[in-house]
């Protein structure tokens, strides 16, 4: 039966999304749509929209040479800090996730790397790395301008970001193995299976799905990476080291290029969307739950 009244709609709860939403709006959506403005315009040295070029700034980025490379430099430094940083969260969990003692001053220590700033681990790793006083070169016997040679300065950033992402990935792990049961493992020793073949059957997919979240949170903390590259080599030696971020601070703030970098933004934000839309279309394929 009908009986005519309008059910009231409660405005309460949508009342406390609204300095959530002013925030976002401020911080994270005016930004957002304020590069893709100035990524159609030729600007002053002020950062101010001045003359409409429209796609003009994506075409010179995409048939510059330069822009080739900060791309492909890009790529290896993205897959070289997540697979590193993945395995050395992976390890460490692995051998601290059994009881013996001194496990908390161990579990510590792996996880430290996620409290130390970038630019401080920046710091220490430049003075490590030094050609003439440096630990490494003594420890190893070797005498390696380390971030001033192309073919090792990438590298030597790119393993520095995978310690710093190794702790936060230690914690994840450290949770997902936590999760799984340990009857299994005892089924599967009376089976008489191994260690080994424990870690591949059982370990490795009862941590999917903690680790396809993993792959994801690393692939863009990556892709992100600035602080580290801005102290330890600039973006050189010749370009060897450009990641795309550090193009995009230099095209602004060095060269007042404000239109070029804001369509480098948009780029790489299209590039990390795109990434992960193909990783959780994959998802289903690799992870168990």
């Amino acid at each position: 039966m009908n009986t005519g009244k309008k059910k009231k709609i409660n405005w309460t709860p949508y009342c406390y999304l609204i300095p959530c939403m002013l925030v976002f709006a401020i911080f994270l959506f005016y930004p957002f749509f304020k590069t893709i403005y100035l990524s159609l315009f030729l600007t002053d040295r002020m950062g101010q929209a001045k003359i409409f070029v429209g796609m003009q700034n994506y075409i010179d980025l995409l048939t510059s040479e330069s822009f080739r490379q900060s791309l492909q430099v890009t790529l290896i430094f993205v897959v070289i800090v997540v697979i590193g940083g993945m395995l050395l969260g992976l390890i460490a969990a692995v051998l601290c996730n059994k009881a013996f003692p001194g496990i908390r001053a161990f579990s510590t220590a792996y996880a430290l790397p996620m409290a130390i700033a970038s630019t401080s681990a920046a710091m220490i790793f430049q003075i490590m790395l030094h050609p003439t006083v440096g630990i490494v070169n003594k420890l190893t016997g070797l005498d390696i301008n380390w971030l001033n040679d192309p073919d090792t300065a990438l590298i030597c950033v790119a393993i520095l970001t995978a310690w710093l992402n190794s702790g936060i990935n230690f914690l994840y792990f450290s949770a997902g193995l936590g999760n799984i049961d340990e009857t299994i493992y005892e089924r599967a020793s009376v089976d008489g299976a191994s260690s080994v073949q424990q870690f591949f059957s059982l370990t490795l997919p009862g941590l999917s799905p903690i680790m396809f979240y993993t792959l994801v949170v690393n692939i863009i903390q990556a892709f992100q990476s600035f602080g580290q590259i801005n102290i330890l080599t600039q973006g050189g030696p010749d370009g060897a080291t450009n990641v795309i971020v550090y193009s995009i601070y230099r095209d602004a703030f060095f060269n007042y290029r404000f239109g070029s970098a804001a369509a480098q933004s948009v780029i790489l934000f299209i590039i990390i969307m795109l990434v992960t839309l193909v990783m959780f279309r994959l998802e289903k394929k690799g992870v168990s739950y």
